[in-house]
């Protein structure tokens, strides 16, 4: 019998990909699933590298887009189909738990910006959307759950 799989951002577990090159790492999340199969994600840093511009979730028309702060370049499709790609190489997870507040990440905690950085409301991180459609079943937690 398998073990129970858990998808986690990288950061969260220690990992030094956030975009200022630090890590945000949470020993009680790891703990809390040392009996998982563990699956670290981080959908910025093989895109983007680390350390790497900051990029924020803004509101264009109707919709959210993920735009970097200094050069003003749109990265939402190259980070849709990352995400993409790691939900088909990874079909049957248990649980997730991802950084709040994260443009990547976050859950129902970032920052939702206007064109001039002034923030409008909270809603959820590129992956967070993402992984509600591919995993509807899968309830999402943060490392402020844990």
């Amino acid at each position: 019998m398998s073990r129970k799989k858990v998808v986690i951002s990288a950061c969260i577990l220690g990992e030094y990909c956030r975009y200022d090159g630090k890590t945000k790492k949470i020993n009680a999340v790891a703990e809390a699933f040392k009996e998982y199969e563990i699956i670290s994600f981080c959908p910025e840093a093989p895109l983007f590298g680390t350390p790497r511009e900051r990029i924020s979730v803004v509101k264009c028309a109707e919709s959210h887009r993920i735009i970097t702060d200094e050069s003003k370049i749109d990265v939402t499709q190259k980070l849709q189909m990352q995400i993409e790609s790691f939900c088909t190489n990874h079909p049957n997870i248990d649980a997730i738990v991802l950084k709040s507040k994260s443009p990547s990440c976050g859950y129902k905690t970032t920052p939702v910006l206007d064109e001039n950085k002034e923030i409008l409301y909270y809603a959820n991180g590129i992956a967070a959307d993402i992984f509600l459609q591919k995993y509807p079943n899968i309830p999402i937690k943060s490392e402020n759950d844990f």
